[in-house]
């Protein structure tokens, strides 16, 4: 039986090094952690009634989003910054 909480395609194939070590280990936030979790898994999970392909550009496209966010978040708090000078 499949694992649902820890499952294949958030582990690395050649040691038992994981995302979530990676997130933690770079203390990485909300947004930049789930940038690096979907473009890992992208093109690593299957599921049934989507190609390969089509999950993997799904992912990338969940990365991106993730990365737009923060990218956006960073310009706020700059103009924040802007104001209060």
């Amino acid at each position: 039986m499949a694992d649902k909480i820890n499952p294949q395609h958030y582990q690395n194939r050649n040691d038992n090094l994981q995302v979530i070590d990676v997130i933690e280990q770079f203390n990485l936030n909300f947004h930049r952690g789930n940038v690096v979790k979907y473009t890992i898994r992208a093109g690593r999970k299957d599921e049934q009634g989507y190609e390969n392909l089509e999950k993997a550009i799904e992912d990338l496209e969940k990365a991106k989003w993730y990365l737009d966010r923060q990218i956006l978040d960073y310009r706020n708090l700059m103009e924040k910054n802007d104001d209060k000078s």
